[in-house]
């Protein structure tokens, strides 16, 4: 919805100063300009992306229109399972949890949590690692150097897609004067018209630039920044459960872990102390 409202803000604008200063906004409506940067920027696109970052970005682009789904609920939702599932490991020992590590579809503990359960790559995190500190072959260094890696290889991907757009709208101004180039070469080679006709193919020419500029930073380079955003939010689950098993690979009771794992997450969705010990004590009666 911002994004819609953003786009609105940027249009009405840049189209209405326009109107205000006395421009015919039909003379900016130009499909065949349109038609030569909007094409050259995706032949480009095409061409500079293999098939796997052209259907990550592909995949990435309506997410951009919905609200962040990495909300605090949904990190207090991790927290409690992370919490839940420690708390059984003190009390039963490691193979206690076997079961629900193998198929957590089918585990009391993680059905609670269907926000968590739907985020299969948070799951494959979750219950690998899990699987790793059963073994008790691997200690606490071992297997935060191996998260490390795991997490900058996740980190990595997800911003593949912001990557792609960006480079997509640095280019645009570029196809934009080459489109006004084109326009300049008609305009030359119908030099024998009348000045105004000739105004008019040079309005159109520049047309070309100004499409191009505009669609570069008003539309296209801003999602490059919001998808990049996302990336960081989605790695931050991660990060979360990283430092909360750590904690517990050190000794550290679940409740502490636990904290340990708030105190990563971003201040805008971190609960307070008591929230989420209110939360945990809900979660466990359900």
């Amino acid at each position: 919805m911002l994004v819609i409202a953003g786009y609105l803000v940027v249009m009405g604008s840049v189209f209405g100063g326009f109107a205000m200063a006395g421009g015919h906004l039909a003379a900016l409506f130009q499909p065949l300009e349109l038609l030569m940067i909007g094409g050259a920027a995706i032949g480009a696109f095409l061409v500079g992306n293999d098939a796997k970052a052209i259907k990550a970005t592909l995949k990435a682009l309506p997410t951009v229109f919905k609200g962040s789904k990495y909300t605090k609920s949904r990190y207090m939702d991790l927290l409690a399972l992370l919490f839940e599932i420690l708390t059984k490991i003190r009390r039963d020992g490691m193979m206690s949890i076997e079961s629900d590590i193998e198929n957590p579809e089918s585990s009391q503990i993680f059905s609670k949590y269907p926000d968590v359960l739907s985020d299969h790559h948070l799951m494959d995190f979750i219950c690998d690692y899990l699987r790793l500190m059963s073994s008790g072959n691997m200690d606490a260094f071992q297997i935060e150097n191996l998260m490390d890696n795991e997490i900058d290889t996740h980190h990595h991907e997800s911003m593949v897609p912001s990557h792609c757009i960006a480079r997509l709208g640095d280019g645009m101004p570029a196809f934009g004067i080459v489109a006004a180039v084109m326009g300049v070469v008609h305009t030359m080679e119908s030099v024998g018209l009348p000045p105004n006709e000739l105004g008019m193919l040079i309005a159109h020419a520049l047309v070309g630039t100004f499409l191009g500029i505009l669609l570069a930073y008003g539309f296209v380079g801003p999602l490059a920044s919001l998808l990049e955003r996302k990336a960081d939010e989605s790695s931050k689950m991660f990060q979360c459960a990283k430092v909360t098993f750590l904690a517990s690979l050190n000794s550290y009771a679940p409740a502490i872990a636990v904290e340990f794992g708030r105190k990563v997450l971003y201040s805008t969705e971190r609960p307070e102390f008591a929230e989420l010990e209110a939360h945990v004590k809900q979660a466990k009666a359900r």
